[in-house]
């Protein structure tokens, strides 16, 4: 099967908007991984059948974004760090790179101290058994100093503008009412040491360079068995915020923004109960979330809730083997189209990188947690995620605007406009029928036959 994609070319001077589209497919089933599509010139003739169309609109338009991209573990530097320094720079610059072939990501998130996906647990402040350090005299991001900081400081020197999102997945244990890296909360006594805690991780990093955009109060603060985890309630979040966090970072002058929750679209009672004390919400940007549960829709019923308050999509993972035609449907229908047509600023897949045997990861760590790359020395595996993001990273700029699209059954779809007044298209025929549909903004329009499956991102 051929895509055409049918550009009235000799209609130009009547249809600017589609002088000069660009198309990229990925087409699972042909093995066409973001390619550029086969481009026929050909004038429709009259009398065609009504086609689905999907309208463009650019005056309506609705968030701006701050990027696509990924969280980069721990792991996944250790493992990008170790390659020969010729074969990583190339890696990071396809990665952070918009030249050539690079796919353009604008947003990371990493972990503050270790994530599940770190090599072994560790924070800033770790202690023997029994003493504290509320001052934190002791803390220090020595840890970071090995794999992460000097990968993000060559991320920097490709994009000196990305943005970066600070999660952690545990306190030091001995702010913890059980002294456990699994499970446990925050004993209210350690309130404020925590709030410094951040502080002195925002600043430390600051002077290696590394601005950190936002932070989340804590990943998934619901799910208590994994290592590193806290259990943290809606009610002690928006009290450690109004009381403690938000102060401290209003003392120190810090810009960083705080968001909520950083958790599941099924529990959207979370982030509106602590937007709904006004003493908390003062200090907080937006919510975060990630779709092991819920509906994506419920993210914009938080949106409706709160107008005022961004939302962020953070993280969601694709579980190894992986099934490339199923994941890349599932992840671009709810991620990259749903999420972003629910308000959010940013979409995340989880970890960039792994091993073949899915590594590293701590002791009762994700064990299954498909990298976008599978890195086995220096040799390198792009898989499914890879494609997810770079279909809007490599287009959808973090100056760009959501604009409005019409909803066309089976024909899940999110426009955009960059700042330079280019616009994207992006497009998933979720059937298993080739569709072929027409496009329209203005006096513009075009038609395109898209495989069963496949995506679509239209760049004019």
């Amino acid at each position: 099967m051929k895509n055409h994609l049918f550009f009235f070319l000799l209609l130009k001077p009547f249809f600017p908007a589609f002088s000069q589209v660009q198309v990229w497919t990925t087409r699972p089933a042909a093995g066409i991984l973001l390619q550029a599509s086969e481009v026929s010139a050909i004038v429709p003739q009259p009398g065609e059948e009504p086609l689905p169309t999907i309208f463009i609109d650019p005056t309506k338009s609705y968030q701006q974004m701050d990027g696509f991209g990924f969280t980069l573990t721990g792991g996944s530097a250790q493992l990008i760090n170790r390659m020969g320094a010729d074969k990583r720079a190339a890696l990071l610059e396809e990665l952070f790179g918009t030249k050539e072939n690079g796919i353009g990501i604008s947003y990371l998130r990493i972990s503050i101290g270790a994530s599940d996906l770190s090599d072994r647990v560790f924070s800033y402040c770790d202690l023997p058994e029994g003493q504290t350090d509320v001052e934190l005299e002791k803390f220090s991001i020595e840890p970071e100093r090995k794999d992460l900081i000097p990968i993000l400081k060559a991320i920097l020197e490709i994009n000196p503008e990305i943005k970066i999102m600070g999660s952690p997945w545990s306190p030091p244990v001995w702010m913890k009412t059980n002294g456990k890296s699994i499970g446990g909360s925050l004993k209210p006594g350690f309130y404020g040491a925590y709030a410094r805690y951040f502080v002195k991780y925002i600043q430390a990093m600051q002077q290696e360079g590394i601005l950190i955009d936002a932070i989340t109060v804590q990943n998934e603060p619901l799910h208590s068995g994994n290592n590193p985890s806290l259990l943290m309630q809606p009610h002690e979040q928006a009290e450690f915020i109004k009381k403690h966090l938000g102060p401290a970072f209003e003392k120190n002058d810090l810009l960083t923004k705080i968001l909520i929750y950083d958790h599941n679209a099924d529990r959207p009672d979370y982030p509106i109960a602590i937007l709904n004390d006004p003493e908390a919400r003062k200090y907080i940007d937006g919510s975060a979330f990630h779709l092991y549960g819920g509906t994506v829709e419920a993210i914009g019923e938080v949106h409706e809730a709160h107008p005022d308050k961004r939302v962020y999509f953070t993280e969601q993972w694709i579980g190894a083997p992986g099934n490339m035609a199923e994941d890349l449907k599932w992840h671009v229908k709810n991620l990259i189209i749903g999420a972003t047509r629910n308000w959010c600023r940013t979409v995340l897949e989880w970890n960039l990188a792994a091993d073949p045997q899915q590594n590293p990861h701590t002791e009762g760590g994700c064990t299954a947690c498909l990298g976008a790359l599978t890195i086995d020395g220096d040799a390198v595996t792009r898989n499914t995620a890879y494609y997810i993001v770079a279909h809007a990273s490599r287009f959808v700029r973090p100056d760009a605007t959501r604009i409005f699209s019409n909803p066309v059954l089976s024909l899940p779809n999110v426009a955009f406009q960059n700042g330079d007044g280019r616009t994207v298209l992006i497009v998933l025929n979720e059937g298993d029928e080739e569709a072929t549909f027409r496009v329209k903004m203005g006096k513009g329009t075009f038609v395109y036959t898209l495989e069963g499956g496949a995506v679509a991102t239209y760049h004019w």
